[in-house]
């Protein structure tokens, strides 16, 4: 059968959609990952807010439109928050959560609600799905943070680690295929191994793998010590830094139930810039936080620019019912936007001010693409290049950047 396979949300999802594609493919389906005419859709849905909510009701519209007579499939975070938000939409026929998205391939013939609870245990049973580029190894799942803000920890469980044999199998093995493996998870950070964290320990056994670019996933400031930032040095991680922040003013920081506050991570930030020249930094705020005044956001504004941030995942806040930030007090609609204006101006020219500290660096590019005018990829600090020269789909080329161009620069091979 030709079968859709799409995903939403975020890499976590994506490394679960790679393993439904997987064992699809495995049985002969024609499987592809762009809405076309297809038998089957599935979709792998998110619920981080409610726009993402949203979409994946839309992304349903879209599948019925290029086929009405298709069978539709969902699984994910917004099925498992709220299964009956899909099962009076016309062709969803087959309805699962977060747990054990694999049981689909086996049951394309059956129809019903079939939510599992959300399980203690480490789900090792997918199989990563390379590219000639790149591939995503998940190596963790579920969260024990409990922001006010989140509904994630509910929805994907309590916190669970991968065992280190099996992720560097995983890797030894991809290792052979790809240019690039992204190590990703829920909470990278609350990797464990024998119930300890030792994310640092995993990142220690990629020191061999000379040939291959690793990044990480998004972490939490809490991560970032000297030991960590020894074991970076030693491996081949890409200097770009996801670090999530959502706010950066301290007593918004106390009511979203985050165990820091924004000179901790400075401090962390600090850390991370002395032992890594040129490192990119990329965060996400959340705009809006119910109760935020004008001087708690001011004093956000003022945080980014201190951090000096190359680029800002902006949300304004959105209400996901069953979290303590649900009943706090609301900042209007409006400011939220006016407030969302502002940090994207500021997000802006932080953007631009590191695209133009990189000119005179040395970079290299991971070439991903073609658009039939530029070759497109990702320098080790992330900064997406343009180059006019030619080039071949997945090999590294050094490249010196001329200028900030679309959503990142024009470069020169040399």
């Amino acid at each position: 059968m030709r079968i859709v396979v799409y995903t939403l949300g975020c890499k976590v999802n994506q490394y679960e959609s790679d393993g439904i594609i997987h064992d699809l493919k495995i049985l002969g389906h024609e499987v592809f990952d762009e809405i076309l005419p297809a038998d089957i859709y599935i979709l792998n849905s998110c619920a981080v807010t409610n726009e993402a909510e949203k979409k994946s009701r839309q992304t349903i519209a879209k599948f019925k439109a290029s086929n009405p007579n298709a069978k539709i499939f969902v699984c994910g975070c917004a099925s498992q928050k709220n299964t009956k938000q899909f099962e009076n939409l016309q062709g969803v026929t087959f309805i699962k959560g977060t747990q054990n998205k694999l049981d689909i391939v086996s049951n394309l013939e059956k129809s019903g609600v079939f939510v599992d609870a959300v399980s203690n245990e480490y789900n090792d049973k997918y199989a990563s799905l390379p590219s000639k580029i790149r591939a995503y190894i998940k190596i963790q799942d579920g969260c024990n943070n409990f922001c006010s803000y989140c509904i994630i920890p509910y929805l994907r469980g309590r916190s669970r680690s991968r065992s280190l044999q099996s992720v560097m199998k995983e890797i030894d093995s991809l290792s052979k295929q790809v240019k690039e493996i992204v190590i990703t998870g829920i909470d990278i950070t609350d990797y464990k191994i024998d119930g300890e964290r030792a994310l640092y320990k995993l990142i220690e056994n990629l020191e061999p793998y000379k040939n291959i670019r690793f990044r990480l996933g998004s972490l939490e400031q809490g991560l970032i010590d000297q030991k960590f930032v020894d074991a970076l040095k030693k491996a081949n991680i890409c200097p770009h830094f996801h670090l999530s922040l959502q706010s950066g003013s301290s007593s918004v920081l106390k009511r979203m139930n985050r165990k820091y506050t924004a000179q901790d991570y400075l401090n962390s930030i600090n850390l991370i810039k002395q032992n890594f020249e040129n490192a990119c930094i990329t965060t996400d705020i959340i705009v809006g936080f119910p109760g935020e005044t004008d001087q708690e956001f001011e004093e956000t504004c003022n945080f980014v620019k201190q951090v000096g941030f190359y680029n800002i995942h902006i949300f304004p806040y959105s209400i996901r019912t069953g979290t303590l930030a649900e009943k706090m007090p609301q900042v209007d609609g409006t400011i939220k936007r006016e407030r969302v204006k502002v940090l994207a101006n500021i997000n802006a020219h932080l953007n631009a001010k590191y695209i133009n500290q990189n000119k005179n660096q040395k970079l290299t590019v991971l070439v991903e693409e073609f658009d039939g005018e530029y070759y497109i990829g990702h320098t080790q600090n992330y900064i997406k290049c343009y180059i006019s020269q030619p080039c071949e789909i997945g090999e590294f080329v050094d490249v010196k950047i001329i200028k900030q161009y679309k959503d990142g620069a024009l470069a020169q091979r040399g």
